[in-house]
């Protein structure tokens, strides 16, 4: 990839940037003990709050006030992304089930936060039910994406996406996740739907029976220069 100037840097590679140091210092403050370190990690860690109150637009200290309260102690503050679970459920029509978020107002597929004591596939289940109603079977992984990197979050998250297949029950959404729920063709999708053009086309087709591949993020060579 050839350089670039600093204007055509984008908000989102800036988030990206601003998390990733954010972690590395974070994980550094939970494992080291020796205080020289641990100074370095703390310049690190204002650096970056510094970069993310210049994209949001706020103050440093809330967010380097937020991540400080956040560092643990050995494994605990090792820093992770975190885990959204989605899952796209087609029925013997061939529609597709979805949601309208009550905290955003836009539709998309039924997705949820990852539960400690549930693995991923019993996850996408249990929200699909609990959002719609609608008992599933998981069928296969769909896609496996690195929300940050791929611009729908402006936090850390690995969104996995299972494809299912309806098996029974009837649509009731959920009185305080969505503001509605229902079955839909291609031709007749609500509005706003959100970043349809990002996964509309492999949800409808696995829907449809295709061979499709679990979409994921390809490795970039190397990680921090290149498109």
């Amino acid at each position: 990839m050839s350089d670039r100037d600093a204007s055509s840097v984008t908000t989102q590679e800036l988030l990206v940037w601003a998390e990733a140091l954010s972690g590395i210092a974070r994980t550094g403050l939970g494992f080291s003990e020796v205080q020289y370190e641990r100074e370095r990690y703390e310049e690190i860690l204002a650096i970056a709050a510094d970069i993310r109150a210049r994209v949001e637009g706020e103050s440093s200290v809330r967010f380097h006030s937020e991540w400080l309260r956040t560092i643990g102690r050995g494994v605990s503050g090792y820093v992770t992304p975190k885990v959204a679970i989605g899952a796209v459920v087609g029925d013997d029509e061939g529609r597709l089930l979805l949601i309208q978020r009550s905290d955003s107002g836009v539709w998309l597929y039924p997705t949820g936060w990852a539960d400690i004591g549930y693995s991923p596939a019993e996850v996408a289940a249990k929200e699909v039910l609990e959002e719609t109603g609608i008992r599933c079977e998981v069928l296969k992984p769909l896609a496996i994406l690195d929300g940050l990197r791929q611009g729908f979050s402006r936090i850390p998250l690995y969104s996995i996406v299972f494809l299912c297949r309806a098996v029974g029950g009837s649509v009731s959404p959920h009185p305080h996740e969505c503001l509605d729920a229902g079955w839909f063709s291609r031709d007749d999708l609500p509005s706003p739907l959100s970043s349809f053009d990002r996964w509309g086309d492999l949800a409808f087709r696995a829907i449809a029976g295709e061979s499709v591949e679990a979409e994921f993020d390809l490795p970039r060579e190397p990680v921090w220069r290149s498109d």
